[in-house]
């Protein structure tokens, strides 16, 4: 039987096998500000991504504007190493040479050196009105709006310090007066004094070393701003002032390459040669810019724009590559004599001396896409002679506080020191993360009270999947069966972790991500309500995997330090908080829990009250939440200490308001009362009696009869009177019956 049957169907095989179909899988796609579009990101050099980014100039404080570029490329980076999983190399410089320090050490070292002479009052308030003629024409002469305005800011904190001064001096008043006075004008004047100073010594000033002081603190202090940020260092760090001979021989290759020129000791770009040569164009990233004076003279620097020195160059598109030294500046040597790099040309050679001819990204900030990046690929294509030194370019948006521009020149920024005051790091990095890295971001009170409120609603569903995972169990009690409401959240769960993926490859869009994230959060709420309504327990698997994965995004982002794999850090702690102190906080729980139930039942209200003071005074001052809830265990929380007393300080505020319009509803209720029956206690007889400019003539009975002009009131007049008049009737009535029963 068995072999007819074998004859007839023939050898048995595997059926063909129907494979599917699939679906498109989103690839990472990168704005390039080189074609002003989002391109496929594609690195030269397999799963390796060279990346250079400016860095800051180090002369004043780090300030809301760099950290604007530095949080979000620090997520970028982030984003590209740990989700996608790329060999990100990062580069970043450190400009210690440059126009503003060297103006900004000298006129330091000058008013330092102004004050240790210890003037007299006399001598400051005549340097003062000698220096403020020059800044006052300054002035004058300024079209800026908006540094016109820092000016005049300037010069009207000058004129109040002045005042009190000139009059003291005026009336003979003793020393002991004047020199506070002249001190506070001293301070006041300061910017004005050493810009005055430095114009009259600034030249006298040849010590290199004062010129090293000043970059390298700030240098010291933009480091502990980043780290306080959260911000990875980079892998490398360049400093101009020791990459000095690479560029020298930078300089060198572009001259004999044809495209630099020497005049008078400096030297300067060809831009018109490099624009004509067939496989070079000049600023690839702002064409439309080219021939902007007042953008080219702030790319040269405040000391680089005097008469002769534009007059050296061959086209006023032209650029230092490197600048001769003026009396009052520090100086190297070089085949063109004593100089300095120019601004453009660090950044070049120290790119160039660690990623070579080409890199995969280059990043800074949008305002410093032309001159200074157009500069910068100009030269480092014209060195290498290819048209590729960068092939993608990325700049970060406008910073603005409360809708205005962010300016150190004009004196407008936030010190990064300042807004950590008002803000956590991981609340200032939540605020970047909610709006995209390339569009202007404002920073104001409403971004961050948003940010705020985004990590309060996270930190609340961590704390209370945690509680939920501390349900005991045995092992195989963690399996439970998946009814509708599992498969609808984990529907969700596939949902939301695809839209995050797919935004992150839409130009690395946190903004959207986030979003998808707080949906997220608020499908679990809606599923953990839910279960808990029908006296369900929540699935502690999935709430477990959704929590992990939450925990581990923010991880990506740069928003969670640490190793636990659920939730935020509390307190900045480098142990296991949450595994060290529970087992103990659940103990007491439970044993508070068992005193308030007999408490209840033996209606003990003294050990009822004890037991809110340990829930509401005694626990949140050591970082514990107790949420107590009809009916079910009490929750247990480790939240920041900080972040309970706020939320106490909050909760006494609210009773307080509650009391205060309790109060003032009631003191209402009083009053309207009180009226009420002075009203009731007048007769109707008298009612309109006193409204003797109103009425002329009244009945037996006080009802007005005649205008205060004595003409007869008309029927219709009559009439509301009337009513008037009944209704009062009927008020009084009451009283007297008030009156009557002793009430």
């Amino acid at each position: 039987m068995s072999s007819s049957a074998e004859t007839v169907k023939g050898k048995r095989v595997q059926p063909p096998w129907s494979p599917p179909a699939g679906t498109e899988v989103p690839q990472l796609r990168l704005y390039n500000s080189l074609t002003r579009a989002k391109e496929p990101f594609v690195p030269q050099n397999g799963n390796k991504v060279t990346w250079y980014c400016c860095g800051p100039t180090v002369y004043d404080a780090s300030h809301m504007g760099h950290a604007r570029s530095y949080i979000s490329f620090d997520i970028l980076r982030r984003i590209l190493r740990d989700y996608f999983k790329y060999d990100v190399l990062y580069c970043m410089n450190i400009t210690d040479i440059d126009d503003k320090i060297i103006k900004r050490a000298r006129q330091n070292f000058l008013l330092d050196r102004y004050r240790e002479k210890q003037p007299q009052a006399a001598q400051i308030l005549q340097d003062v009105l000698s220096a403020r003629v020059p800044f006052q024409e300054q002035l004058v002469s300024t079209t800026d709006p908006d540094k016109k305005q820092m000016l005049e800011r300037l010069d009207a904190a000058v004129g109040a310090a002045l005042q009190p001064l000139q009059g003291a001096t005026e009336s003979g008043a003793a020393d002991e007066v004047l020199q506070p006075l002249a001190q506070e004008l001293l301070e006041k004047s300061k910017d004005l004094l050493s810009d005055w100073l430095d114009k009259q010594f600034g030249s006298e000033v040849t010590e290199n070393s004062i010129f090293s002081v000043l970059p390298k603190f700030w240098e010291g202090e933009f480091h502990r701003d980043m780290e306080a940020l959260n911000v990875l260092p980079a892998d490398v760090l360049t400093r101009v002032s020791e990459y000095v001979p690479e560029i020298v021989e930078f300089v060198r290759k572009v001259v004999s390459n044809g495209y630099g020129y020497e005049s008078n000791g400096s030297v300067y770009f060809d831009t018109q040669k490099f624009d004509s040569s067939p496989q070079h164009s000049y600023a690839k990233l702002v064409p439309e810019a080219v021939g902007d004076q007042k953008a080219l003279h702030e790319g040269e620097g405040d000391l680089s724009v005097s008469a002769d020195r534009l007059s050296d160059k061959k086209s006023q598109n032209d650029f230092a590559l490197w600048k001769a030294s003026k009396p009052g500046e520090p100086s190297w040597d070089s085949p063109w004599g004593k100089g300095r790099p120019g601004w453009h040309i660090e950044c070049s050679a120290m790119a160039g001396s660690i990623l070579g001819e080409s890199m995969d990204i280059h990043g800074g900030g949008f305002d410093l896409r032309f001159p200074h990046h157009d500069n910068e690929l100009a030269q480092s294509e014209a060195f290498f002679e290819n048209d590729y030194w960068v092939r993608y370019f990325l700049h970060t948006g406008h910073l603005t506080i409360a809708g205005c521009k962010m300016s150190k020149s004009l004196k407008n920024f936030i010190t990064i020191k300042d807004a950590l005051a008002k803000n956590t790091a991981r609340q200032l990095r939540l605020a970047f993360l909610m709006h995209s890295w390339k569009d202007t971001l404002d920073y104001s009170s409403n971004t961050m009270e948003s940010a705020v409120q985004y990590e309060k609603f996270l930190n609340e569903f961590f704390l209370n999947v945690k509680d939920i995972l501390r349900a005991p169990t045995d092992l195989t009690g963690r399996f439970e069966k998946w009814e509708a409401a599992e498969v609808e959240l984990n529907n969700s769960f596939y949902d939301r972790k695809s839209a995050v993926h797919q935004a992150l490859c839409d130009n690395v869009d946190t903004r959207t991500a986030m979003e998808e994230m707080r949906v997220l959060v608020s499908h679990s709420n809606s599923y953990i309500a839910g279960r808990k309504s029908s006296k369900l327990r929540p699935n502690r698997l999935l709430l477990e995997s959704i929590a992990t994965y939450l925990t581990s995004m923010l991880k990506v982002f740069g928003a969670i330090e640490g190793s636990d794999p659920i939730g935020f850090p509390v307190g900045g702690q480098t142990v296991d908080l949450e595994s060290t102190v529970m087992p103990y906080l659940a103990v007491l729980s439970d044993f508070r829990e068992n005193v308030r139930r007999i408490a209840r039942e033996q209606k003990v209200t003294a050990l009822l009250q004890l037991c809110d003071v340990v829930r509401d005074d005694t626990l949140p001052e050591l970082g514990v939440r107790l949420e107590d809830h009809e009916g079910q265990p009490t929750v247990v929380k480790l939240v920041d200490r900080e972040t309970l007393l706020r939320e106490k300080e909050e909760k006494k505020k609210m009773e307080e308001e509650k009391k205060r319009k309790k109060e003032e509803a009631a003191r209402k209720k009083q009053e309207q009362e009180m009226a009420k029956l002075a009203k009731m206690k007048v007769p109707p007889q008298q009612m309109f009696r006193s409204e003797t400019d109103k009425y002329s003539r009244f009945d037996e009975t006080g009802f007005p009869t005649h205008d205060a002009e004595g003409k007869e009131l008309s029927k219709g007049q009559a009439k509301k009177l009337r009513k008037l008049y009944e209704a009062q009737e009927k008020l009084h009535n009451e009283y007297l019956q008030l009156k009557q029963n002793g009430n």
